[in-house]
């Protein structure tokens, strides 16, 4: 038996796996609700509904913890690591989110006045609390399925 398919044996990997491709899935498809095109690259980009780096912890923890046991250290190991992943999503990538946003418009305003050949910075980083959350109820889902 290959690495490849005993990897895939592994109910945890392969529950993180579909929690995120689903969560990407629903991306493409909200965007293509809201914008009438399809944007493929929503597949590996970050930010935006639901969020998959949640959808993916949250089925790690979730699935860790029905396979160990809710008391294991190994299930706690998963959660801390899902809660600061949660964290940073929400807090620290929005924020900086917020500021590339801020910083096109200016960016923008200059451009009008005289060139500057500078390149748009990425606005789409991180997460509203209402993303993170139905991130994390789509790993749980997942994990609860699939484990």
């Amino acid at each position: 038996m290959t690495f490849f398919s005993r990897m895939f044996q592994n109910k945890v990997l392969v529950s993180c796996l579909v929690a995120w491709a689903i969560a990407q899935t629903i991306k493409i498809a909200l965007s293509l609700y809201k914008d009438k095109k399809l944007d493929l690259t929503r597949f590996v980009g970050s930010g935006g509904m639901p969020s998959s780096h949640t959808s993916f912890v949250m089925s790690l923890a979730t699935s860790v913890g029905k396979i160990n046991g809710w008391e294991s250290p190994s299930f706690a190991i998963s959660l801390v690591l899902a809660f600061i992943v949660m964290y940073d999503a929400a807090g620290v990538r929005r924020a900086a989110g917020n500021q590339a946003k801020i910083l096109n418009i200016i960016i923008n305003d200059l451009a009008q006045h005289r060139p500057l050949g500078e390149e748009k910075l990425k606005e789409l980083l991180g997460h509203t609390p209402k993303e993170v959350l139905a991130g994390a109820l789509l790993g749980i889902i997942v994990a609860n399925i699939l484990t």
